[in-house]
């Protein structure tokens, strides 16, 4: 997956947009999504799908795999917002109770209340995350950060830890086929030891390939510093810069007009 984020930040419809302006205007809705009320939270999540898939052409199938399977970290603990064990406080009903166990188990109103509300909020925020992850190359990026004085160290260890990904990937796929060519081992028992011994033969032959980058980055006439293309400005289209504004004017409003009712 990692590689077709990557294909996608490159070929994507936003792509010659400034960085710097897609990366604050991604920062501005993800402080929005944060405090804004859970109503406005979904238009969020719609308002920047609408920007990924119909803006900047990302497919249907990638980003709904790739919103999926962040939604499954949440799906992991929603059972922990929603199961209460024991009884009911004074005046707080179980809409659904087990009464078997030793410990009665319910689910309260206020348990899905609070689970639809983070919900909302996780899924604004992913949201956010995923525009800039979609239409925004990595090395871009990092020349946002250098631009708002991020230290070097640190960016050299994220474009490091960025390539080491590209590598466990290939390792992985490599080791993953020869299994399948080869046909694999059947029974459960026989799995977790062809497991644990593909788990030792992806980490030396990462490790291998590691040290493979180094050397090559030693041969280019490494220093001690890798050298970043300097940022360049872009403009950005009225139209998008229109959309962009006015619909950020009218989630601030529309928050201000909750506050004031409620």
């Amino acid at each position: 997956m990692i590689r077709r984020i990557d294909v996608l930040s490159y070929n994507n419809a936003l792509r010659q947009l400034s960085p710097m302006w897609k990366s604050s205007f991604a920062a501005l809705m993800f402080l929005l999504s944060y405090t804004v009320h859970p109503v406005l939270q979904l238009v969020i999540t719609l308002w920047m799908m609408s920007w990924c898939i119909l803006h900047a052409k990302i497919p249907y199938r990638a980003y709904g795999l790739l919103f999926g399977t962040a939604l499954l970290f949440y799906c992991l603990s929603v059972p922990a917002l929603l199961v209460e064990f024991g009884h009911p406080a004074a005046g707080e009903a179980g809409i659904f109770r087990i009464s078997g166990p030793p410990l009665p188990v319910y689910i309260t109103a206020a348990g899905l209340e609070r689970a639809g509300e983070l919900l909302a909020r996780v899924s604004a925020c992913m949201s956010c995350f995923f525009f800039l992850m979609f239409t925004t190359p990595f090395s871009e990026l990092l020349q946002v950060l250098r631009r708002l004085r991020m230290p070097q160290i640190v960016l050299e260890l994220m474009l490091i830890m960025y390539r080491f990904l590209f590598l466990l990937n290939d390792a992985a796929h490599g080791l993953m086929l020869a299994r399948r060519l080869r046909g694999g081992r059947r029974g459960y028992k026989a799995r977790l030891q062809e497991t644990a011994a593909m788990t030792a033969a992806l980490f030396g032959n990462t490790m291998h390939r590691y040290y493979g980058l180094s050397q090559g980055l030693l041969t280019r006439g490494f220093t001690g510093e890798i050298i970043l293309p300097p940022y360049t400005a872009r403009p950005v289209p009225r139209r998008y810069a229109v959309r962009a504004y006015a619909g950020i004017a009218v989630l601030a409003l529309a928050q201000l007009w909750l506050w004031l009712r409620g």
